[in-house]
């Protein structure tokens, strides 16, 4: 990405009065994110969502001028980073309309391997709990999957640890900038987190571990992966957000199930009684639901050739085709196309047979 171009991104991600969404919406209805600092703010303002409050923010000076600090920074220490339009982007995250504009990467992060899945719980992760992790990952290394998780104590380090030993790709997604470390204890896993996988952040460098940031942290944990995995969690938690998040992303969500007296079991017992996870008593129940046991089909199924597609209908498709199954909203950014003529564009293809409908609003080529 150009200097000018990385600039105008953090600039966007740092006016607070502008989220994820609705810089989105900037970047696709104005065409390139250099050209929305050049842009009229009469015409700005057209766009849904933008009103006079996120138009006095978005042209803020300090802005820029906190921009060129972070842009110094990320140059002196050649910080890797993913824009959510370019290819590194991670693919999951990629489907949630929320996801970050912007990512800092450190260590040796490859997201060619889909088979991801997300292990949260409780800080104060028991022995049963401890255990349980342990033999999970340990169970489950001939799949090769790469193990997310969130640095935190107790099942989050656990998670990571096991991961490492069991030489499987590991990324802890931090709550603060690069230049800052939560917990500082576990500083001394630093290095082999970075052998082994490495970390991902939206925050800037020295952003603080604040009690928010925890928060908007859970999405990219339950959005880059296939699957969130609860070990252990109370009746209330950081790790039941992380769940729920999940879970509005239309991704499988499990979760441990314990003794009914335990204080650090009511969680996942609750997600499992209420149908918002899968009881999850082993490797293979997991194995079986995410259809890792199966072998891929070599024999592709023969498609409809010389189906005609206009302007709109290969726009869409090219994408498809390129990303796999995306969600309605992705698809409307993607394609610079408003909610209500892409409904009925995709409504043709799907008569036509070139794609077909998904639960939770994707659409995926058939």
């Amino acid at each position: 990405m150009k200097e000018e171009k990385l600039l105008a991104v953090l600039r966007l991600q740092k006016c607070k009065a502008i989220g994820d969404i609705l810089a989105k919406k900037l970047i696709v209805n104005v065409g390139d994110v250099e050209q929305i600092f050049k842009e009229r703010a009469a015409i700005l303002s057209k766009i849904n969502g933008i009103g006079s409050h996120a138009l006095k923010h978005l042209f803020d000076v300090e802005n820029l001028k906190s921009a060129e600090v972070e842009l110094q920074y990320i140059q002196k220490n050649n910080i890797e980073y993913s824009y959510f339009l370019e290819e590194d982007y991670p693919k999951n995250l990629h489907n949630c309309i929320d996801s970050p504009i912007l990512l800092f990467k450190d260590g040796n992060l490859d997201f060619t391997n889909q088979k991801i899945i997300s292990i949260v719980g409780t800080r104060n992760v028991s022995s049963y709990g401890r255990t349980f992790c342990n033999q999970l990952i340990d169970e489950l290394k001939e799949y090769n999957p790469i193990i997310v998780s969130g640095f935190a104590y107790g099942v989050d380090v656990c998670a990571h640890k096991a991961a490492i030993q069991n030489n499987l790709q590991t990324i802890a997604v931090l709550a603060h900038g690069f230049e800052q470390i939560y917990p500082k204890v576990h500083k001394k896993y630093i290095h082999q987190v970075n052998e082994n996988g490495g970390f991902l952040t939206e925050f800037w460098s020295e952003e603080q571990p604040l009690r928010e940031n925890f928060l908007k942290r859970n999405r990219i944990v339950a959005g880059i992966s296939k699957a969130t995995i609860i070990i252990e969690s109370a009746e209330k938690g950081g790790s039941l957000v992380t769940a729920d998040i999940a879970n509005s992303y239309n991704r499988d969500v499990f979760a441990v199930p314990g003794r009914t007296s335990d204080i650090y079991s009511k969680g996942c017992n609750n997600l499992i009684k209420n149908n918002k996870a899968h009881l999850l008593n082993s490797a293979s129940d997991l194995i079986t639901m995410l259809n890792w046991d199966l072998q891929e089909k070599s024999t592709p199924i023969q498609k409809q050739l010389f189906v005609e597609l206009d302007e709109n209908e290969q726009k869409i498709y090219d994408v498809l085709h390129e990303k796999g199954a995306q969600l309605l909203d992705v698809i409307s950014l993607e394609c610079n196309l408003p909610i209500f003529q892409l409904s009925s564009i995709l409504l043709q293809m799907e008569l036509k047979g070139v794609l077909k409908p998904l639960p939770g609003k994707m659409f995926e080529i058939a």
